[in-house]
């Protein structure tokens, strides 16, 4: 078992209670993983004075030099990476491949915003008048917020704070209760690139006491915040009441077209890999495969097949395809979703259930699931179940398709899966998405690219990664000079 601390001010600090807090592996439940202080707003408040003491000399240092410390941080990051994938199984339960891919995801961030320190500026517009100068600059915005998810407990706070640190703000940061290792293993190798102390801070604890501290503090010019629409929709509304600026991702229910003219073994593969890939925990999962009814029948099968030769068990076993739910409470509301859509009308083709046997008898387990005779009007069908359940959704063709897709209230991901190039392209300019996928999978994005979702999925004002991300923690300052006396 590791024991964590509280990082403030560039020490190891516990809960002023002196409380805990313990995670355990969702794999195999006997296992606690790490401890972590049970902190309220007195370490929030702390961790904000600090960075507030730490902020104006952090944006007077040159960008290049903060992007010097990012990339000396992916370089320190690259050794430890089977350490830290291992570690993140063991707290959150995605396959070992999986945890891999995302810690290579955070080392890769890093060094993507540290090299974009060099490009980190404004531009020279031309000026009406002779004999004047016309140009703008960016400046950071001073303490920034964070309050990131337990799904991608590295990667997501890594594309939160490299933006932010190599911006020049300082930053607190709230990780996920459920698993915040990563995000103090961060700290740790920040701090060991260079970063000075107070300069990023991270507090553990309850969500309202340490969040909601955060998000109405008067010295927190901006908060970034990725999890469910209820949580972000209230911080928002705490951030508009002093005009603070906010970035809140939120939730989907990303659907996969597959038209009539598809690749149907790609389609059922695409599915699989972006529906049961991270044990569904993913807000760019596939939940809802709309198919063209002559094909419906031809990819269930194949989809089904698939299915049930994915191998569930703990992440850290070679060739385990799909690991355990997060938590208790996960695992039965994805049960629970599923017994609810089979009583409304829906056909379960195969999974719906538990597996605790053997091996598993310790973990939060459940069998890759996949629902058919869904409709648009039930509750499956619109909102989303966080966990390996897929539906299926006969369409007439492709109209009704993309009508189907965008009859929801989120649009974070989409995908289509089509030989078409005519088709390809409608859905690329009609389906309501931030993310547009063709013969591709729904999750999966590239850092150099910007990410956000439409609708009720995101606030849709700044966009997270690629150059993009500077905008959300920077201001944009115009200087007009007059030189001609």
């Amino acid at each position: 078992m590791r024991t964590y601390q509280n990082f403030i001010g560039g020490a190891w600090t516990p809960a002023a209670s002196g409380g805990t807090t313990q995670t355990r592996n969702p794999a195999d439940t006997r296992e606690i993983v790490a401890e972590y202080p049970a902190s309220g707003a007195a370490e929030a408040l702390s961790a904000i004075a600090v960075a507030q003491r730490a902020a104006p000399s952090w944006a007077d240092t040159t960008a290049v030099l903060r992007g010097r410390i990012l990339s000396k941080a992916s370089q320190l990051l690259e050794p430890r990476k089977a350490e830290l994938a291992e570690l993140l199984t063991r707290e959150e339960g995605k396959t070992l491949a999986e945890a891999t891919g995302e810690v290579q995801r955070a080392i890769d961030l890093f060094r993507f915003y540290g090299g974009l320190s060099y490009t980190l500026g404004g531009r020279t517009i031309p000026h009406d008048l002779p004999g004047n100068l016309l140009y703008t600059v960016r400046r950071p915005l001073g303490v920034v917020g964070l309050i990131t998810p337990w799904n991608f407990p590295v990667a997501i706070p890594a594309w939160k704070l490299a933006p932010a640190l190599v911006a020049g703000n300082a930053v607190v940061l709230k990780p996920a209760g459920i698993a915040p290792a990563l995000s103090l293993e961060l700290a740790r190798t920040l701090t060991d690139a260079g970063l000075p102390a107070g300069v990023l801070n991270v507090v553990c604890g309850e969500g309202r006491a340490v969040g909601g501290t955060i998000a109405t503090h008067p010295a927190i010019a901006a908060l970034s915040f990725t999890g469910s629409y209820g949580v972000g929709h209230a911080i928002y509304q705490q951030l508009a009441l002093r005009l603070a600026r906010g970035q809140m991702e939120m939730g989907g229910k990303n659907p996969t077209i597959v038209l009539a003219d598809a690749d149907l073994d790609l389609a059922a593969t695409l599915v699989v890999r972006a529906g049961f890939g991270l044990t569904g925990q993913a807000c760019t999962a596939t939940s809802r495969v709309i198919v063209e009814k002559s094909v419906a029948a031809a990819f269930t099968e194949k989809l089904v097949a698939k299915a049930r030769a994915l191998k569930v068990g703990n992440g850290l076993t070679a060739g385990i395809d799909m690991g355990p739910a997060v938590s208790e409470a996960q695992l039965l509301g994805n049960l629970k979703w599923v017994e609810s859509a089979v009583t409304g009308g829906a056909k379960l083709l195969c999974g719906g259930h538990r597996l605790a046997s053997g091996d598993l008898a310790h973990g939060w387990f459940m069998e890759p699931t996949v629902l058919d005779g869904v409709t648009p009007a039930m509750p499956i069908a619109s909102e989303e179940v966080f966990g390996p359940v897929v539906v299926i959704i006969a369409a007439e063709n492709f109209d009704d398709a993309l009508k189907i897709a965008n009859g929801v209230d989120v649009g974070l991901s989409a995908s289509l899966v089509t030989r078409d190039f005519k088709s390809a392209l409608r859905y690329a300019e009609k389906i309501e998405a931030g993310v547009v996928k063709v013969n591709q999978i729904s999750t999966g994005l590239a850092l150099q690219a910007p990410f956000g979702g439409v609708k009720q999925s995101s606030t849709d004002s700044f966009k997270e990664q690629g150059v993009e991300a500077l905008d959300f923690y920077t201001r944009t300052k115009t200087v007009y000079l007059d030189y001609s006396a």
